[in-house]
C-alpha cells in the first residue's frame, strides 16, 4: 500500500492548505440526468442521498457538458473538446472516439501509481478493443454501447447488441440481473478492497432509455399522481424509480468509503453527461415499454441534443466533508476541466502537453478565486454555441444565429441577436478561432466501420 504523501498547494486556492496528493477519487456520471429530475432542485423524485451530499459540498450551479453521451465522456477524459478528434465524436457513436495511445485522465492517474476502476457505460467505442481498459483502467465492468436494456443487458439489433464485459473480455451474464444494481455492486466491491490511492469511475446507464427499476423502487411512486393520462403517469413513475434507484446506488458507493475507513481522503464528483430527454421510444432489444413522460429540465429551455441550457447544463457538485466547505458556485465550468482539475489536485503531472481545453477549477471550487470571463464552446453535429463571460451564441447549421444574455435572461427567452448585430460578430468570431484546431474528417481506419 502507498503511503500518503502531502502537499502544499496555495498556488490551487490563494491560501496555505495541505491536501493528501494520494487522495482518492470518486467520480460518478449519470446518464441523461435532467436539471429539475433531482431534489435539489425541487423535483417531486426522491432523491435523498444525492441531497445529502451536494447540500454537505460545492453545488456546481453552472456545470456545462456536451447536449449528448460520447461528446461529454471523450472531453471527460481527454480534457479536449470532442471535435478535436473527429465529427463522429459529435454525436452519439459506436466508433472509437479517442485515437490509441490517447493519454486520459485514467492513464495519467495510473501513471501516478492509482489503481483505476471503471463500472458501466463505457460509449467511447464499442468493440473489446477499444474499451476501458485500453485507456488507462486496470479493470472495468458494464457495457461499451450508448445504452442497453437494464434486464436483458442488451443494445440494439446489430454488430454491437452484446458488449457486456469484465475488463473488455465478453461476459455472458445477458438477462441475469439489474444492470444498475450490478455495475453498482461491482464499484461497492472495489472499494471494499481497499486499494489506495484509487480513482474510480461509476457511469451509470440510468437513467438512459430503456427507462425500468426494480419493483421496490416503483412502489415508491405508486400512489403518486404525474399525469393525468394514463400511459404518460405510468412513464413519469417509472423514470421516478428509476431516478431514485440511481440515488439508492450512489448512497452505497458514499456507504463503502464510509465503512471503509477512506472518507475523509476521498472526493466525490457527481454530474450527468447531458440534459434530460421530454420523451422516447425503446430502439433496444427489450420489452420494457416507450416512455412518453420521461425527464425534466424546467426552468431551463430545451432538452438533451439541444444546445440550450437544458440541454448541456446540468445538475453537479463536489463533496469532501474534510476539505471543502458547504457552497454553491455559480462560475461557468466545463467537463473538459475535470482532467487538468483532478490530476492538479494530486499532483499526477501529464508526461505531455495534452493541449487541453479545461483548466484548473480547483481554485473556483474552494471559493478562493473569483475567476475572469472564460470562454466556452459547444461543438455539436447539429450546430454549435460558444459562451463568453454571460453572452452565448448558438450557430444552427443554417447558419442561423440566437444571441442571449445568460446573466439577465437565463432561460434564453429572449433572443438578441438582431438588437446586438456587433455582439454577434465578436462571439463568431471566437468562434471560428475555437474550431481550428478541430478535426474535420473522421480517421482513416474509421471510416468504412459501421
Amino acid at each position: 500500500m502507498l503511503g500518503a504523501v502531502f502537499v502544499q498547494i496555495s498556488y490551487f486556492t490563494g491560501c496555505a492548505a495541505v491536501l493528501p496528493t494520494r487522495s482518492n477519487i470518486v467520480f460518478i456520471l449519470a446518464d441523461d440526468l435532467g436539471w429539475n429530475d433531482v431534489g435539489w432542485h425541487g423535483a417531486p423524485i426522491q432523491t435523498p442521498n444525492l441531497n445529502r451530499l451536494v447540500h454537505e459540498g460545492v453545488e456546481l450551479d453552472q456545470h456545462y457538458v456536451q447536449p449528448v453521451c460520447t461528446p461529454t465522456r471523450t472531453a471527460l477524459m481527454s480534457g479536449r473538446y470532442p471535435s478535436r478528434f473527429g465529427p463522429h465524436t459529435l454525436r452519439p457513436s459506436n466508433l472509437r472516439a479517442l485515437p490509441s495511445g490517447t493519454e486520459t485522465l485514467a492513464s495519467v492517474l495510473r501513471s501516478r501509481g492509482y489503481a483505476t476502476y471503471q463500472s458501466g457505460k463505457w460509449h467511447l467505442g464499442s468493440r473489446m478493443e477499444w474499451g476501458p481498459n485500453h485507456y488507462g483502467f486496470e479493470h472495468s465492468y458494464g457495457s461499451l454501447t450508448s445504452a442497453v436494456d437494464p434486464w436483458t443487458h442488451l443494445y440494439r439489433k446489430g454488430p454491437y447488441m452484446k458488449t457486456w464485459h469484465r475488463d473488455c473480455v465478453p461476459l455472458d451474464e445477458y438477462g441475469k440481473g439489474n444492470v444498475t444494481d450490478q455495475t453498482a455492486a461491482q464499484a461497492v466491491r472495489w472499494i471494499r478492497e481497499k486499494h489506495e490511492p484509487w480513482f474510480l469511475y461509476m457511469a451509470f446507464n440510468a437513467v438512459h432509455i430503456p427507462v425500468d427499476a426494480p419493483d421496490e423502487y416503483k412502489a415508491m411512486y405508486a400512489g403518486q399522481s404525474f399525469d393525468p393520462d394514463p400511459k404518460r403517469n405510468e412513464s413519469r413513475r417509472r423514470f421516478a424509480a428509476f431516478v431514485t434507484q440511481l440515488d439508492a446506488k450512489v448512497g452505497q458507493l458514499v456507504a463503502a468509503v464510509d465503512e471503509t475507513g477512506q472518507r475523509g481522503r476521498t472526493l466525490i464528483d457527481f454530474t450527468s453527461d447531458n440534459g434530460g430527454l421530454w420523451k422516447g421510444d425503446n430502439a433496444y432489444v427489450s420489452k420494457v415499454p416507450p416512455t412518453p413522460f420521461l425527464s425534466s429540465n424546467a426552468p431551463l429551455r430545451g432538452q438533451k441534443g439541444e444546445l440550450y441550457e437544458g440541454g448541456i447544463r446540468v445538475p453537479a457538485f463536489v463533496n469532501w466533508p474534510s476539505v471543502l466547505k458547504p457552497a454553491k458556485i455559480t462560475a461557468p465550468m466545463h467537463a473538459v476541466d475535470w482532467f487538468p482539475t483532478l490530476t492538479a489536485l494530486v499532483g499526477a503531472r501529464p508526461p505531455r502537453d495534452l493541449a487541453w481545453d479545461g483548466q484548473n477549477v480547483w481554485p473556483v471550487i474552494t471559493g478562493r478565486v473569483s475567476p475572469p470571463p472564460r470562454t466556452l464552446y459547444w461543438p455539436y453535429h447539429k450546430g454549435n454555441a460558444v459562451r463568453h463571460g454571460d453572452w452565448k451564441l448558438i450557430v444552427g447549421t443554417d447558419g442561423r444565429a440566437e444571441l442571449f444574455n445568460l446573466a439577465a435572461d437565463p432561460y434564453e427567452k429572449h433572443d438578441l441577436a438582431e438588437r446586438e448585430p456587433a455582439r454577434v460578430r465578436a462571439l463568431q468570431t471566437r468562434l471560428v478561432a475555437l474550431q481550428v484546431a478541430d478535426r474535420k474528417e473522421i480517421p482513416a481506419d474509421l471510416q468504412n466501420v459501421p
